[in-house]
């Protein structure tokens, strides 16, 4: 499975897991929630600074947000 996938499942599960909207946490971290969606969805090749938004807004380090992609 791609890495882009995977790392999406990833932010889902995690996100859903806080029971929050795509939109809510796409809110929550300052990110367009048409882009958050697109990473969930294993369409974006996210950077490195979004990926620091992301487990910011998850309360995790990267090494803890990366486990398991």
């Amino acid at each position: 499975m791609d890495i882009c996938l995977r790392f999406g499942i990833r932010c889902k599960q995690l996100r859903e897991k806080m029971n929050l909207s795509q939109e809510k946490f796409a809110l929550l971290i300052e990110m367009d929630r048409t882009y958050y969606s697109s990473i969930e969805n294993g369409r974006r090749n996210v950077s490195i600074r979004n990926i620091e938004k992301i487990a910011t807004g998850f309360g995790i380090t990267i090494e803890e947000l990366m486990r398991g992609v």
